[in-house]
């Protein structure tokens, strides 16, 4: 079970690196934000692209092979960024007050489960 909830939010992270390693735009659109400049869709490939495949690319060795203790900080260390993500989205619900579930809470919700998941993991 372990291997399987980790690996699910390695699809997760593979998934959403190569969208935006591909389609920064289309990945970024939901949030309003327009790429119109060269430097910006260099951002997002770097950002949500190719951290993003980096971080699914090492839950999927922690998955594969990681050895014990590399293994577990590999999964806490995400679990981590995760909620520190979810506790941005809480950040901005009281300063900014997005109006709707999508994109904002959505994503919220998809970073608090991965963090909870990945910490049941350990």
């Amino acid at each position: 079970m372990t291997s399987l909830c980790t690996g699910i939010v390695a699809l997760f992270f593979l998934g959403m690196g190569l969208f935006g390693l591909v389609a920064p735009r289309a990945l970024i659109r939901p949030f309003g934000i327009e790429l119109s400049v060269p430097e910006a869709r260099a951002e997002v490939r770097a950002v949500y692209g190719g951290f993003g495949v980096a971080v699914g690319a090492l839950l999927t060795w922690a998955v594969l092979g990681g050895s014990g203790g590399v293994r577990s900080g590999v999964v806490l260390t995400v679990a981590v960024s995760l909620a520190g993500m979810a506790f941005g989205r809480l950040v901005a619900r009281v300063v900014e007050r997005p109006s709707a579930f999508y994109p904002s809470w959505f994503y919220f919700w998809v970073e608090a489960v991965g963090a909870v998941v990945l910490v049941g993991c350990l």
